[in-house]
């Protein structure tokens, strides 16, 4: 398998040799963060695709399925699928026409700058949280081609995506990520009929899935509240998430942002059925594993040649990398934009893309602490998904929509759905995602209906449309 891991190895090369040739086109800080606003559909399309389709579809998916079986409360990858149709049907059009660099710029416009940088705060870690995931799922793949421990294995991926990150923007990563959603699918489908062929064909698969492992939330005694919740947080709390806005923000027109976020949804339905498939019938193949992550991988290295392997593996790697780039740009993105520049104003652009730059770097050292002690892809996803996105969810919705509230609402929903999921996790809740959604929401519509008559003199109402 070492010879597998170089042939990787030199695939993550030709990646960064892409990444690096794009980047020299890099001036401006719209050119490095958003591929100067010339995003077509087809190039848009796959990079919301492959930016979405990361290592909990694939490694985290497969791995959840092979552990636990599926259910109801299983929502992926139906969730983040619609998810990112909502965005097409809803968002798209309305956060187009803001012009925006990142999501937290709405809060600026439509609060204060104060509103803005507090967004900014809480909407960092789940850029972060989710490069961990990327970079964790990453470490896997390298560790099951090759004797490396999985702990050395994730800090190599956490250096290589550093330097792949750091090298090129959105344009660099949109263009790679054409590449990479294109080897993913290809590399899933070869692995979906290699295994399958070896069942005895369809018939053969079906029969081998373990039917105890498919059951409804209400066969297994789960309260529909879970189901909710486990909808909820891959749907409302990713809908908005800056990875997904600033490929719409890049878009050439409202119209393109609309169309890709709708056809890559639709394609990351149709493609993430793959793993989840494939992890029901690892349990038979495989046995027991220590890490259910590396069922994926260690199917491919059983039904497939090395040279198919390596075609698996590069677009796996791919799915990844194009995933830790994005989530990496944008935790820099909002720091430098939204927390850095407003305290260093007179920033020429040079200067703001080196700032950015500088944090991929940060932000990529964080991710790896935070790989190295989670338990799990699926894990730092989830988390990555609902903390702090509560109220940046109803926040944006009633201030994107309506004329109805001001800075106090802003506020007072983004840290009342923050405070309520941090204490409410812990604390053992069972729904502490709708804990802290019902929060932020009560708080805005509190605060936008009371605070105007006790406080008229800090309520900023919306701008005219």
């Amino acid at each position: 398998m070492n010879l597998v891991l170089f042939g990787v190895l030199g695939y993550i090369a030709v990646q960064l040799a892409i990444g690096w040739w794009v980047s020299r086109r890099i001036r401006t800080e719209d050119d490095y963060l958003l591929a100067g606003r010339r995003m077509g559909l087809m190039l848009a399309t796959g990079t919301i695709f492959a930016t979405w389709f990361g290592a909990e579809t694939c490694v985290g998916a497969a791995g959840e399925v092979f552990d636990g079986g599926i259910s109801l409360t299983s929502a992926e990858p139906f969730g983040y699928g619609l998810c990112l149709m909502l965005m097409g049907l809803v968002f798209a059009r309305p956060l187009w026409k803001r012009k925006l660099v990142t999501l937290a710029d709405l809060f600026r416009e439509r609060f204060s700058g104060g509103v803005e940088r507090l967004a900014a705060v809480l909407m960092i870690p789940t850029s972060v949280l989710w490069a961990a995931a990327q970079v964790r799922a990453f470490g896997q793949v390298l560790a099951s081609a090759s004797t490396l421990e999985v702990e050395y294995a994730i800090v190599l991926a956490a250096g290589i995506a550093v330097i792949y990150t750091a090298f090129g923007g959105l344009l660099a990563d949109a263009i790679t990520d054409l590449i990479q959603g294109g080897a993913l699918t290809i590399g899933l489908l070869v692995l979906l009929v290699a295994v399958v062929a070896a069942l005895g064909g369809p018939s053969g698969a079906i029969e081998a899935i373990d039917r105890s492992r498919i059951h409804l939330a209400a066969e297994s005694g789960v309260p529909w509240l879970a189901t909710v919740e486990a909808w909820a947080i891959p749907i409302l709390g990713s809908v908005v998430a800056q990875e997904l806005v600033a490929r719409i923000s890049a878009s050439r027109s409202p119209q393109v942002a609309q169309r890709a976020s709708i056809c890559g949804g639709a394609i990351y339905l149709a493609v993430g059925l793959i793993p989840v498939f494939l992890g029901l019938l690892a349990p038979g193949i495989l046995g027991p594993l220590e890490h259910g992550e590396q069922a994926l991988p260690l199917l491919a290295q059983k039904h497939l040649s090395p040279i198919l392997y390596l075609v698996f593996a590069g677009g796996l790697v791919s799915a990844i990398l194009s995933t830790v780039d994005s989530t990496l740009l944008v935790a820099s993105s909002l720091l430098s934009h939204n927390v850095i520049q407003p305290l260093r104003p007179r920033m020429d652009e040079r200067t703001k893309v080196r700032v950015a730059r500088l944090g991929v770097v940060g932000f990529g050292f964080l991710a790896l602490l935070l790989a190295l002690g989670a338990d799990g892809v699926f894990a730092l996803v989830e988390q990555a998904s609902a903390f702090g996105s509560a109220g940046v969810i109803v926040t944006v919705v009633f201030g994107l929509f309506t004329p109805l509230g001001g800075r106090s609402s802003a506020y007072a929903a983004l840290l009342c759905g923050a405070a309520v999921y941090v204490l409410s996790a812990p604390a053992g809740c069972p729904y502490p995602y709708l804990a802290s959604l019902a929060a932020a929401l009560a708080a805005y519509l509190g605060s936008a209906l009371i605070a105007p008559l006790l406080y008229p003199q800090f309520v900023r109402q919306a701008p005219p449309a």
